[in-house]
């Protein structure tokens, strides 16, 4: 998989590894947030993104349904992430937003609200070189 740099504040490119496909099976609300991000560049909206993903690869098939995601929720001692799901998380993230996550950076990410931050901020910074925007 070839490295792409953070995706600026501005929205994502539309390419192909469009990330909609891979929540076509999430709510409406989500697809909506998707949406939002994707044309306007929204970090807000992300975080609907953030949690359905966390949802889909909680290792306890039988607690998504009815699991209420809070961010203080530890990924591997609350939800039961292992290295296999949290994997296959950041492919998505990865996917989803157009950025490349480390082992390195994965590995310091201990709940929810940890995971929440590094996304919003990795999809707000800007291509390396490229001065951060003013706010």
């Amino acid at each position: 998989m070839p490295t792409v740099p953070p995706s600026p504040i501005l929205p994502p490119p539309s390419t192909a590894g469009d990330g909609a496909a891979l929540l076509r099976h999430s709510s409406a609300e989500v697809r909506a947030a998707y949406a939002l991000w994707r044309g306007a560049g929204d970090p807000g909206a992300a975080d609907a993104i953030v949690l359905a993903v966390v949802r889909d690869h909680v290792p306890d098939k039988a607690r998504r349904a009815t699991l209420v995601l809070e961010d203080r929720h530890a990924l591997a001692l609350d939800l039961g992430f292992d290295s296999m799901a949290t994997t296959e998380m950041v492919f998505v993230f990865e996917d989803v937003f157009q950025v490349t996550i480390t082992n390195a950076e994965i590995v310091r990410l201990r709940t929810i609200g940890d995971l929440r931050a590094f996304v919003r901020r990795r999809i707000t910074l800007p291509p390396t070189g490229e001065p951060a925007p003013s706010a």
